[in-house]
């Protein structure tokens, strides 16, 4: 029976033995979102050999499978970062202080494309993007700018960069400076994982091994002077938003993280000195029991590379901590309000699969950028599943659920095979070189477009349940479209007044550093302080280290 409804013994009180039940698949196939066989039952049988306690172990204790801290969220809340930013640094100043006001407990930062790219506002490729998806950065001034009157020693901030993250971050660092706060009190992340660019995003500049090398740099001096702050999330978020599924996610993110890994210690770092600040990103879709499932899965997976793979001594090394955005892949123009269950329901499933920071997307980010409206909503769905749901009050409540065990091992057991195959590739590296990974994603997105294109998937307001009115009829959120004027007004003016000869000594030095093999973040930290531009900077990288064209697939 596909309804779940009782059949007319069991209305009767008529019993049967769990022997007696038909627990092969349902004569209509269920399926997880990664095409794992789903039975009409689980018992103890389906949970394999060894201790189930000893696959578990207890919070906040190795392996992780319950979560990386014994009390969680009766100790502490995740962060609730709402993703924002766009236009110039004083809008999202505006909507980071909104959004502080409304209970927001940490803060995301969104940049526009000439930004993440490594070009300035002035630049001619730039101008119609400033500002668009994201706010525009251009100098530490306008970095200053997004948190005037946000002490940066008491607020978590997460950047969302990678190809231009160390001169985000040493922007940022200067921007911390003219706060007088002190590198040791801040705390945040640096997303700074270029290997999901070349992978799934596609905004790289750099080839790719001298990109890992920039990567390294910045976590070897953040390993030495930010001891609050992560400075790589490894994410398998954008891989799992361009189509691949769950196990695919797992298992791709855990090469990358060995990758990471592989290059630090061949610099000759230990381990343990940087691994307890790694931290990860990861998607939080549709399909509930499998995405719990995958976040269990991901901490003992982690707790297995670390230990086995790096002879990690720490149980911090160990223990991964990650973030995780509901995701927009999954939102539809059409009938956006089914939008608040979509994310709602992703959200329960990062609370609990033991997140340590969330994001849930606004209903309306499907067609533009989020409202204030939306934000709004998406910031009340956290506070009423944290305060009023009760679902925080037990750490791991799903813990013992014959399903959800089971699932937990089949996830880690396929995205084991997943890495196993990127391993023989050559990691992961090689595989991007390859196109392999890029192909199992282009492969199983349309495989699901396909799937929803034929009804096959099911998707509430496009394929089945349809109405003729698509999206909402309120005005969309309104883009100052004389941004990208004021801002490069801006630029111009900052160009006038700074001293150009202490730049350009500045961006030489960068230059040396690079040649040299030394770690470019002091560099660049100077060069920010003297007012050298974004795209100063990156033209000197580009200059030294050349720039990355994809080859065409044919």
């Amino acid at each position: 029976m596909r309804d779940g409804g009782l059949a007319d013994g069991a209305l009767a009180g008529e019993s049967r033995d769990v022997a007696d039940l038909d627990t092969s698949p349902c004569a209509a196939e269920a399926l997880t979102d990664s095409s794992i066989p789903v039975r009409l039952v689980y018992t103890s049988a389906d949970l394999g050999p060894g201790e189930l306690d000893e696959r578990l172990g207890l919070p906040g204790h190795p392996p992780f499978t319950r979560g990386p801290y014994p009390s969680m969220y009766r100790g502490q809340l995740w962060t609730m970062r709402q993703f924002a930013g766009y236009g110039s640094s004083e809008e999202t100043n505006d909507r980071f202080h909104y959004l502080l006001q409304q209970g927001q407990t940490a803060l995301s930062v969104a940049f526009d494309l000439p930004t993440q790219l490594g070009y300035d506002s002035t630049h001619e490729l730039a101008r119609p993007e400033v500002g668009r998806v994201g706010v525009a950065i251009d100098t530490a001034t306008d970095m200053a700018g997004i948190f005037a009157g946000i002490p940066l020693d008491r607020i978590s901030v997460n950047f969302t960069i990678n190809a231009t993250a160390p001169i985000i971050l040493a922007m940022y660092l200067v921007a911390a400076e003219q706060q007088g706060v002190d590198y040791e009190a801040l705390s945040g992340t640096l997303q700074n994982d270029i290997l999901k660019e070349f992978l799934a995003r596609k905004l790289f500049i750099y080839p790719p091994r001298a990109s890992m090398r920039l990567v390294a740099d910045v976590v070897e001096y953040s390993a030495s002077h930010l001891p609050r702050f992560n400075p790589i999330s490894v994410t398998g978020y954008h891989a799992r938003e361009a189509g691949c599924d769950a196990v695919q996610e797992l298992g791709l993110t855990m090469a990358d993280a060995i990758a990471y890994g592989e290059e630090l210690v061949g610099r000759g770092l230990d381990f343990d000195d940087f691994a307890p600040r790694i931290s990860f990103h990861f998607a939080t879709t549709l399909d509930l029991f499998e995405e719990v499932a995958k976040l269990r899965a991901a901490r003992r997976m982690w707790h297995w590379v670390a230990t086995e793979r790096f002879g990690a001594r720490k149980e911090a090394s160990a223990r991964l901590r990650f973030f995780s955005g509901s995701s927009g892949a999954t939102l539809t123009a059409r009938q956006p309000y089914n939008n608040i269950v979509r994310s709602t329901i992703q959200c329960l499933g990062a609370v609990l699969g033991g997140a340590q920071s969330i994001h849930v997307m606004g209903y309306d980010e499907a067609y533009e950028l989020p409202s204030e409206e939306a934000v709004t909503l998406s910031l009340r769905t956290q506070q009423i599943i944290a305060l009023e749901s009760g679902v925080t009050s037990t750490v791991d409540p799903l813990a013992g659920s014959y399903y959800v065990e089971w699932l937990t091992d089949e996830v880690e057991r396929r995205a084991r095979d997943v890495l196993a195959a990127i391993e023989a590739a050559g990691g992961a590296v090689a595989a991007l070189e390859a196109g392999i990974p890029q192909r199992w994603i282009a492969d199983a997105a349309y495989r699901m477009e396909q799937e929803i294109s034929s009804g096959e998937r099911p998707k509430v307001g496009v394929n089945v349940y349809v109405e003729e009115r698509h999206a909402s009829e309120r005005p969309p959120h309104g883009f100052d479209d004389g941004v990208a004027s004021r801002q490069i007004e801006r630029l111009r003016g900052h160009l006038a007044r700074r001293d150009v000869a202490k730049v350009a000594r500045a961006l030489e030095s960068i230059a040396r550093d690079l040649q040299a093999n030394r770690n470019v973040m002091p560099g660049i930290i100077v060069a920010a302080r003297a007012g050298a531009t974004v795209g100063e900077i990156s033209d000197v990288l580009r200059h030294e280290l050349g720039e990355f064209r994809e080859p065409v697939a044919l």
